[in-house]
């Protein structure tokens, strides 16, 4: 395997697992904000995690990566202010921007998971 996974990479990873699965979760249940602001929690925990803080503060704050956190951070003042249809498209198009150019290295681990990496190479093969 090209990478190696420590114990607090997986521990990122699973963190930024349940945050996707509550922020699904918040969805599905009509926008619910306590569930959504979880997600958000965990998502960030896990990513500050999985990349170390430094890097992710990198990511954040580098000048090429604006337009994604000032979106993302605008999708978290509209959840919070009660607007959650609003604010998870803000983070959508956020997270698209600032983690775009990480779909490959992403692609490569997805290809390892055994049933997760069979779809992804039958809907896109290498």
């Amino acid at each position: 395997m090209a990478y190696e996974l420590t114990e607090m990479k997986k521990a990122g990873i699973g963190l930024i697992g349940f945050g996707i699965f509550f922020t699904f979760l918040g969805v599905v249940l009509f926008f619910d904000r306590g569930l959504l602001a979880l997600g958000n929690i965990l998502w960030l925990s896990g990513v500050a995690i999985l990349l170390g803080w430094r890097s992710m503060l990198s990511l954040f704050t580098n000048p090429a990566n604006y337009k994604g956190t000032a979106s993302f951070v605008v999708g978290l003042f509209f959840i919070f202010a009660r607007l959650p249809i609003i604010g998870i498209l803000f983070e959508l198009y956020g997270c698209l921007v600032l983690f775009g150019r990480f779909w490959s290295s992403i692609k490569v681990f997805l290809y390892h998971i055994p049933l997760v990496g069979w779809i992804i190479h039958f809907i896109s093969p290498p």
